[in-house]
């Protein structure tokens, strides 16, 4: 028997439980920005309109929308490299982001 013994689940609900457990996640390299290491794997990880909610639950926690990756991009930059990431462009343009350049 080959293939995976769970099917895929596609355009599952998240909780606000479940997206806020990304303020938690610690990068594992200590010259990695904490605040860009989040925003990086929330974006890498959630539909726009969860990734939306995170921005907000991100900002109301004090943390910065701006930090800067080991590169000098800040997670505008690196999203906006992605045609198909407007949605998240935008959540983040609403909430104050900025490129780093």
């Amino acid at each position: 028997m080959s293939g995976p013994e769970k099917p895929k689940v596609l355009d599952e609900e998240w909780s606000d439980e479940r997206v806020k457990s990304f303020l938690f996640l610690s990068p594992y390299d200590a010259r990695v920005n904490p605040d860009f290491h989040v925003l990086f794997k929330a974006y890498q990880a959630m539909r726009a309109e969860d990734f939306e909610r995170f921005v907000g639950f991100f900002t109301e926690a004090g943390r910065d929308l701006n930090a800067l990756s080991e590169n000098g991009q800040t997670i505008l930059d690196h999203i906006l490299e992605h045609r198909r990431s407007a949605e998240y462009a935008r959540a983040l343009k609403a909430a104050g982001a900025q490129t780093g350049k």
